[in-house]
């Protein structure tokens, strides 16, 4: 039996969908009730937890073969992270309570950084997690393709992709949330002893132009590129509602200085096979059918 948390999301779902077409039997660990029926059809065992109560978690993990951990983002945390240090608490407490035999736990780029950004929360929870007496995978995603559904509106009706990623023409490491799921369900399934890190990237770099060319050939009109300046970063987001930015441009500058990258610039990164055209054709094709609701 195979838990995994954030099974509603895209990374936990692909995921799901995965194991369930292996013939393996999940638990679906949710939060919701109103969310339970669709994961009970597709024969799914349910379990309810709140990622901020250890013992309902320690209730859904026990006799798991398998726990896939996804923990929610937290996008603007107070100063030093108590959020995160709290949500690592409480998950070791429910590991060790359930004593799973394996733990595959989604990471990030960028958790081996030494440098405070957004993306140290996630350094926090390797930490945490490390010290389990068991085996844990970190499973380090580049940057998710996905991200660009905020573009979708813009990309459409102003033909301008408003890029913080720059310059234009640099590339990133991203990756599409389905092979994110795929490769979790491959490696929740291996047999390893100990810590060990995966790190996984699309099949080819991008970079903000990539991204307008394909937005330009999913809506068949130009996308052009639009860097949004660094010295008006903390204005916009502050003025989103954001209290706390600092984290957020590090992480931004991390990636664009280049020192959020993963090792020896990826050569020994996992492979993904989806293309950045599928997804945004994907995006594109969901944005249309939401509005058409």
């Amino acid at each position: 039996m195979y838990a995994i948390t954030g099974i509603t999301g895209k990374v936990g779902g692909a995921l799901a969908k995965a194991l369930i077409e292996a013939g393996e039997p999940v638990r679906a660990v949710l939060r919701d009730p109103a969310k339970a029926e669709i994961w009970r059809k597709r024969g799914c065992e349910i379990a309810f937890a709140e990622m901020g109560a250890a013992a309902q978690l320690a209730a859904a993990f026990k006799g798991a073969t398998g726990v896939f951990i996804l923990p929610p983002s937290e996008f603007d945390p107070a100063p030093g992270y108590p959020e995160a240090a709290k949500r690592n608490e409480v998950l070791t407490t429910a590991l060790l309570a359930a004593r799973p035999e394996r733990v595959v736990c989604l990471s990030t780029i960028g958790a081996d950084g030494e440098v405070d950004n957004l993306l140290s929360q996630r350094a926090m929870l390797e930490e945490a997690l490390g010290e389990l007496d068991f085996p844990v995978t970190f499973l380090r995603p580049g940057w998710f393709m996905e991200n660009a559904a905020w573009d979708v509106a813009p990309a459409r009706d102003e033909g301008v992709l408003h890029s913080f990623l720059q310059p234009a023409d640099k590339t990133f490491a991203m990756v599409a949330t389905q092979d994110i799921g795929r490769l979790a369900a491959d490696l929740i399934r291996e047999g390893w002893t100990g810590k060990r890190v995966v790190e996984l990237e699309g099949p080819s770099r991008v970079s903000p132009n990539d991204l307008a060319n394909a937005f330009a050939s999913a809506l068949g009109h130009p996308v052009r590129v639009e860097i949004v300046p660094r010295e008006s970063w903390e204005g916009l987001f502050r003025a989103q509602g954001t209290r706390n930015p600092q984290p957020r441009m590090r992480m931004l500058d991390g990636f664009n200085e280049g020192w959020i990258d993963f090792k020896d610039n990826g050569q020994n990164s996992v492979k993904g096979k989806t293309p950045l055209v599928e997804v945004i054709a994907a995006l594109v094709r969901q944005a249309a059918a939401t509005e058409a609701v």
